[in-house]
This record gives structure tokens, sequence and C-alpha cells, in this order.
């Protein structure tokens, strides 16, 4: 059951930490259309980008005060954080932060995916467990892969020299405001204190880059080739591109865990939170083509 009042006198509110990412920004603005209050947690000051109804808090993790500060009166939190070394200890600090402020619900953006020591897989494991032991209700949402990773693709693309360490593996790409949607679903569920919930979301097939290659040569109306290459070559290949080495290699384990189809999973996820099927990744494709052309 969802639920947008926190006490008979006021609407629930809720922080939506990574406010200016692609799910964040995306769920604030479904959020508005519910009659919750909405905080914008951001590293920057980002008000222009938001409606006038949301408040927007400025936070720096160097400075727990200001954590502390923008969770005063919050209900419920949704964390999330784009992929960084900074990653593990700024959402523990959040986490500890909404904590200590008495917030009743914690709804994490985690990932999909086995046990291992890639990263940032191995850094959602340890936040997850991190959050797994403290008194307070908390949603996991684990996404298979978003399909904007494949942006990474569109200038290879369009200049006919794509290639990466994937093989012939198959991987399930999921839109990011899909994930968004689920997020408002997980943050409104009425839950019981201390509950603990994971999502496990994801688009409505998989896919091998052979297959992707295929569906954007029919959409560009010109052949598309997805050159596969050893790890090795493909990390040369990064590096001499002038890619940083934690880029380097934090895209080579994903290309891993394609090649290994490990993130391949098809879930009725969406659809049963949302009673609607999820957006393709044909459908994603035709919406950015112009990245590919």
């Amino acid at each position: 059951m969802l639920n947008q009042t926190a006490h008979a006198s006021r609407p629930m509110r809720i922080a939506v930490a990574g406010a200016t990412g692609r799910v964040g920004n995306t769920l604030i603005d479904r959020l508005g259309m519910d009659s919750v209050d909405v905080v914008a947690l951001t590293r920057q000051s980002a008000t222009a980008q938001f409606a006038p109804d949301v408040t927007v808090a400025t936070v720096d993790f160097d400075r727990p005060a200001t954590l502390a500060d923008a969770l005063v009166g919050i209900d419920k939190v949704f964390v999330a954080h784009g992929t960084s070394a900074r990653q593990v200890a700024n959402e523990i600090a959040l986490i500890d932060a909404a904590v200590a402020a008495g917030v009743r619900h914690i709804v994490k953006l985690s990932v999909m995916g086995p046990a291992t020591q890639l990263n940032p897989f191995a850094w959602h494991m340890q936040i997850e467990a991190h959050l797994a032991r403290q008194p307070v209700a908390s949603t996991a949402l684990r996404p298979t892969t978003f399909a904007d990773v494949l942006k990474r693709a569109g200038a290879p693309v369009a200049a006919g020299n794509w290639a990466g360490a994937a093989g012939d593996g198959a991987v399930n790409f999921v839109d990011t405001r899909d994930i968004a949607e689920a997020a408002r679903i997980a943050l409104l569920e009425d839950v019981p204190d201390r509950s603990q919930r994971a999502y496990h979301l994801s688009g409505p097939r998989n896919w091998t880059m052979q297959q992707v290659a295929e569906e954007l040569s029919r959409l560009l109306g010109r052949r598309v080739v997805y050159n596969d290459r050893s790890p090795t070559e493909h990390r040369g290949a990064l590096l001499a591109s002038g890619q940083p080495p934690l880029v380097v290699d934090l895209l080579l384990g994903l290309d891993r865990l394609f090649r290994e189809s490990a993130l391949a999973e098809t879930t009725a996820t969406f659809e049963k939170l949302t009673g609607k099927p999820p957006r393709s990744l044909s459908e994603w494709l035709r919406e950015n083509i112009t990245l590919f052309q």
C-alpha cells in the first residue's frame, strides 16, 4: 500500500540523494505528482533545475553537520551516488546520518549481480551490508545494467570502430526511468519498522552486443559491427584513449560480467510494482539514436 503522509498533521517528507543524477532527477519529477514534500540533496548548488516546490539542500560529505542539517524532519531517504572511489564512504555516511536523524525508511539504489570483488558491484555489497545492520526499514533496488551505459558506444559506433571485451555474453539493460518509477513506489510503500526488502529490476529481455549492433544497424540503415577484443587488448585500447585507470578497471569489470552473462536475468518485478511492462532497449536506442549517427 502506498502512503503519502507521515503524520496526520503533515505530508511525508522525502530526501533524494544523487538528485542531479539520471535516476534521482527523474525520481524527483515523479514524486512531484504526489502529495509529499521533496528535499533534493546535492553536492552542488542546483536549485534552477528543480520545480519551485522542491527544497534543495547542499551537502558536503567532508562536513558531517551539513548531512545532519539536511535530514532534520525527513521521513524517508533515497540513497544514490555516482560511481567513484568515495562511493562507499559517502553512502555509509549518509545512511548513518539518516539513522541518527530518525529517518524511518531508506531506499538504496544498488545493483543486481553475483557476489564479486569487481567494482562497483563490491562497493554496493559493502554498502548494503552496512545498511542491513542499521535499526531502520530498508529497501534495496537492484537493477541490471543501465541502458545509459551504451552512451559510451555512441562515438565509436558513429566512427565505425565500436569494440569491447563482452564476447557473446548476454546482458539485460534497464531504463533509468523505470528505476526511478520503482524507486517512487518503494519510497511511498507503507513498510513495517525495520523491514528489509529488495527489488530486482530489469528490462524485458537480454541482449548480446552483436544483437545490439544488429538493432543499431536496423535503426541507422547501415551496418554496425561490435568488434570483440580480449580483456588485455581492450585495457590497452582504453588506456591509450586517455581513460583513467579507475574507469578502465570499472569498464573491464563490467565487460567481464557481460561476457559471463552474469547480468542477463530478466525479472517481472517492475511490472508487478507498476502494472506496466518495462521499457525496451529498442525504445531507448530509438530515442537516443542521434548519439550513434
